[in-house]
C-alpha cells in the first residue's frame, strides 16, 4: 500500500463515472476518503449507496466548502476551476489533482511496469483518433486499449488486473488542466479552435491546458502543420532531450511529417535519411471513412505509433481493421441517387466545416443549441458547396442569418418545431432540396440537448427518418 495515500485524507470532488472509481481506487489505499457532489438527485444518492458501505463519507448538494482536514483533493474533470472549493484548497495549501493525474501517479501500484502512455487531445478528432491509434498498436501485437476521456476509466487500465505495454490515451482540457506531473511518452495536439471557453475563461487559457499534453514529452511532440496554433504549443512546451517535433499534413510532407503523396499516406519523419526518403504507410482508401479531416486523424495515429517503433505494415493493418463510432460522418443510405450521411457528432463550428469540406454539392441539415457560437465564417467558407439548408433547433436563426449574410442564393427551409419529431420533417425537406449526385448532411454544429438526450439520439432520429425514405 503506498504510504503516499494511506491514512491521508482526501476530498473527491464529484461522482460520476470518475468520482466513483476514484473514492473506491482511494479507499482501497487505505485514504480517508470523502465525496463531496453538487447534486442530490436519484442518481446521487444511488452513487452514495455504493461507496458508503466501504467507509466512504459522501455529502450530497454541497460541493464548495472544503472538508475539515482535507490534505489531497481528487476532482471529476468538469469541475470548474473557480469553484469556492477550490478557492479555499488553494487557500489552506491543499493540492488539486484530477483523476488523469491520479493514474498517473498509480502507474507502478504494485511493482508492475508502468505502461507507456500515447497522449492525444485536440478540439475535434480525439476519439477516433485514439481508436484509430489502439487498433495500430494491437495490430502491431501490442497489448493496448484506447482509455480516458473515451469512457474507459484511467484508473481502471492502471490499476486492474491487464496489464499493457502501451496505452492510447484521449485527454480533454479539462482533464489536462487537473493533470500536472502528467509526461507522456509521444502525444498530439490535433487541432485547435475556441470551445469550452466558459469553462477555461478565454481562449488562451484553454489553448495553454491543451499544450500542457506537451510538457515533459519523451520521443515525439505530433501537430498539425495546418493549424499553426498546435506548433506553437509545442515550441513553448519543456520536453525531454532529443524530444521531436513531428508534424502532420494533408498535402506532401517535409522532413520529420507525415503525409499524403499520390493517393498515399506516407512517413518522412521515422525514417533513415528523412531528407531524401519516404515511407509509404497506407493507401487513402484504407482510411474509414476517406474525408479530409479523418485523413489528417490517421496521419496523427500513425505519427504516435512510428514514434512507439509500430512498423509500417502494423500502420495499414490497423486503419483496415478501425470501424468509427457511429454518428461520425457515417454513410447511412443512398436514395434515388442521394446520399444520406450522419455526423450528429459534429456539434461545434470547427467538426461542422470539417464535415461540410469532405462533399461537393450538399443539402445541410442544421442547428440545436449554438453554445454561444456565431456561424458567419463557417457558412461562408462552405457556401459555394450547399444545394441547400434545413434548419432545426432552437438557436436556428443564427444559422438562419449567417446564410443571409454569405449564401443569398441557397434556399433555406426553417422548421419551426423542437419537438423529436423535427428530423423526420427535416430530411423529408432535404430530399425535395436535393438532386442526384447531392449528399444530405447532417452536421448540426449545435448541441442537440434542446430536442434530444443526446448527439447519439439526434443521430439515431436521423438514420430512422432516412430508413423510412427509402422503405
Amino acid at each position: 500500500m503506498p504510504s503516499e495515500f494511506s491514512g491521508k485524507h482526501v476530498t473527491v470532488a464529484g461522482l460520476g463515472v470518475s468520482g466513483v472509481p476514484a473514492a473506491k481506487v482511494l479507499h482501497g489505499l487505505g485514504a480517508h476518503v470523502t465525496v463531496v457532489n453538487d447534486g442530490d438527485d436519484e442518481r446521487a444518492r444511488t452513487q452514495a449507496a455504493e461507496l458508503e458501505p466501504l467507509g466512504v463519507t459522501v455529502r450530497l448538494g454541497d460541493g464548495d466548502t472544503l472538508p475539515e482536514g482535507t490534505e489531497l483533493i481528487v476532482t471529476a474533470p468538469g469541475w470548474k476551476p473557480t469553484k469556492p472549493l477550490f478557492a479555499a484548497a488553494g487557500q489552506a495549501g491543499v493540492p488539486v489533482w484530477g483523476d488523469v493525474e491520479l493514474a498517473w501517479r498509480l502507474r507502478g501500484l504494485n511493482g508492475r511496469k508502468p505502461a507507456p502512455w500515447l497522449a492525444v487531445t485536440g478540439t475535434n478528432g480525439k476519439t477516433t483518433t485514439v481508436q484509430m491509434l489502439a487498433s495500430i498498436l494491437k495490430a502491431a501485437g501490442l497489448r493496448t486499449a484506447a482509455v480516458g476521456n473515451i469512457g474507459v476509466s484511467l484508473l481502471d487500465a492502471v490499476t486492474g488486473e491487464q496489464e499493457y505495454d502501451v496505452l492510447a490515451v484521449e485527454l480533454s482540457s479539462y482533464q489536462l488542466h487537473w493533470a500536472p506531473s502528467l509526461r507522456a511518452h509521444s502525444a498530439a495536439v490535433l487541432n485547435l479552435a475556441p470551445d469550452h471557453l466558459d469553462w477555461h475563461g478565454s481562449m488562451e487559457a484553454y489553448a495553454a491546458d491543451k499544450g500542457r499534453i506537451y510538457e515533459g514529452n519523451h520521443v515525439a511532440c505530433v501537430y498539425n502543420v495546418a493549424d499553426k496554433a498546435t506548433e506553437d504549443l509545442v515550441r513553448a512546451a519543456d520536453v525531454e532531450e532529443g524530444c521531436r517535433a513531428i508534424g502532420f499534413t494533408l498535402g506532401t510532407p517535409g522532413p520529420s511529417q507525415l503525409g499524403v503523396v499520390e493517393g498515399l499516406l506516407v512517413d518522412r519523419a521515422f525514417v533513415e535519411d528523412r531528407q531524401k526518403n519516404a515511407q509509404e504507410l497506407a493507401e487513402v482508401s484504407d482510411v474509414n471513412p476517406p474525408a479530409p479531416h479523418n485523413i489528417a486523424n490517421a496521419l496523427a495515429a500513425a505519427g504516435l505509433a512510428r514514434a512507439f517503433g509500430v512498423s509500417a505494415a502494423a500502420v495499414r493493418d490497423g486503419l483496415r481493421a478501425f470501424t468509427p463510432d457511429a454518428h461520425r460522418i457515417a454513410h447511412v443510405a443512398d436514395v434515388d441517387g442521394v446520399a444520406y450521411v450522419d455526423d450528429s457528432k459534429a456539434t461545434n463550428t470547427h467538426a461542422t466545416e470539417a464535415s461540410l469540406a469532405a462533399y461537393e454539392s450538399i443539402v445541410w441539415i442544421a442547428g440545436g443549441l449554438a453554445k454561444g457560437a456565431t456561424f458567419d465564417e463557417l457558412v461562408a467558407g462552405a457556401a459555394k458547396r450547399l444545394r441547400g439548408a434545413v434548419l432545426i433547433g432552437a438557436d436556428r436563426a443564427l444559422i438562419r442569418e449567417a446564410l443571409a449574410r454569405h449564401a443569398r442564393e441557397v434556399p433555406v427551409v426553417d422548421l419551426d418545431r423542437t419537438d423529436t419529431g423535427a428530423m423526420l420533417q427535416a430530411v423529408q425537406e432535404a430530399r425535395r432540396l436535393a438532386r442526384p449526385g447531392d449528399t444530405v448532411l447532417l452536421a448540426p454544429a449545435c448541441a442537440s440537448m434542446d430536442m434530444f438526450t443526446n448527439y447519439n439520439q439526434r443521430g439515431d432520429a436521423f438514420a430512422q427518418a432516412v430508413r423510412e425514405l427509402g422503405a
